[in-house]
């Protein structure tokens, strides 16, 4: 059977068309900024056609950011999609309607990416695996005692707006403190364009200019010893290490599982800070748990969608 796997990111759209245990075709095209959730539906649409259409299609997924009602393919809420923040947006619905009635199935894109990481990636073989994708925000995806965790709200796993900082910085979706405020790229770009960021040297904004900071310019700016990228990221560092001493903490996890754009392009080095950050705070002295790169990149989430659509059928 032939299906196919959307990521829906908050820079891009990435898709892909999964036939047996293979791979066969991808494509991707920038996210919108611009027209909601309409032109998102739109891009979807593209991807798809870029990737040869649905002609013998059994349906296809679509793993979004934010909470997402599975059962009912309605994303609740996606802080870092344009005009997306204070709506439901019945994300399956339309995008079949743009296809002409194929099955659409919708989840949250950190479940799927953990889900494809957990069957297909670093985490197969093991029961009890948290995904934390580090990109535009932070999203995370929990795997317990092998089945994918999503709770009666849908919010299970998102461990990006867990507080890792009482009263600390304003997170995107409002409040504050949350590990997406102190990991998620775009907030780790409004700190480097703050006022008091610009009293230093500052070559992120200088390799930026007026353009969005990409993972690359956070790699190249660490890569020179940038003073502030050097700050953000050990303090990035730090809030990762928080939120996974506490989940390993209170889940007994056997597993953490670091993706998404940022992390996969500062690598296993930043990876390892993690692990050893969350080692020194994790409670059971014993535990085993490791904290290890994704093995997926760009593919799992699309991947993730497109095996939770075969499963959803």
């Amino acid at each position: 059977m032939t299906w196919i796997g959307i990521d829906l990111g908050g820079t891009k759209v990435y898709g892909i068309v999964l036939h047996g245990d293979k791979i066969k075709k991808d494509a991707k095209r920038k996210t919108p900024t611009q027209g909601g959730p309409a032109a998102v539906v739109d891009t979807i649409a593209g991807v798809i056609a870029d990737l040869g259409g649905t002609e013998g299609i059994k349906g296809v997924g679509v793993g979004a950011p934010g909470p997402v009602d599975h059962e009912a393919a309605v994303v609740r809420q996606a802080p870092n999609l344009a005009g997306w923040q204070d709506s439901n947006v019945p994300l399956g619905d339309l995008v079949s309607k743009a296809l002409g009635g194929v099955p659409v199935f919708v989840e949250n894109d950190a479940n799927v990416g953990t889900l494809a990481e957990h069957r297909r990636g670093a985490g197969r073989g093991v029961s009890d695996v948290l995904g934390v994708w580090v990109g535009t925000g932070i999203g995370g995806g929990l795997i317990l005692d092998g089945d994918l965790r999503r709770g009666p709200t849908g919010y299970a796993g998102e461990i990006g707006h867990t507080v890792v900082m009482q009263g600390g910085r304003m997170c995107g979706c409002g409040h504050l403190g949350h590990l997406e405020a102190y990991a998620g790229r775009a907030s780790l770009e409004r700190e480097a364009r703050a006022p008091a960021a610009g009293e230093q040297r500052n070559m992120l904004v200088d390799l930026a200019g007026d353009g969005r900071m990409t993972s690359k310019i956070w790699a190249d700016a660490l890569e020179a010893r940038d003073p502030v990228a050097l700050e953000l990221i050990d303090g990035a560092v730090g809030a990762l290490g928080v939120a996974a001493a506490n989940a390993v903490t209170l889940l007994d996890l056997d597993m953490v599982i670091v993706g998404g754009g940022l992390a996969d392009r500062l690598g296993p080095t930043f990876v390892g800070r993690i692990e050893q950050s969350a080692r020194e705070q994790i409670f059971a002295h014993g535990s085993q748990a490791r904290v290890v790169p994704a093995a997926l990149g760009d593919q799992s989430g699309a991947l993730g969608a497109a095996l939770m659509a075969a499963d959803s059928a």
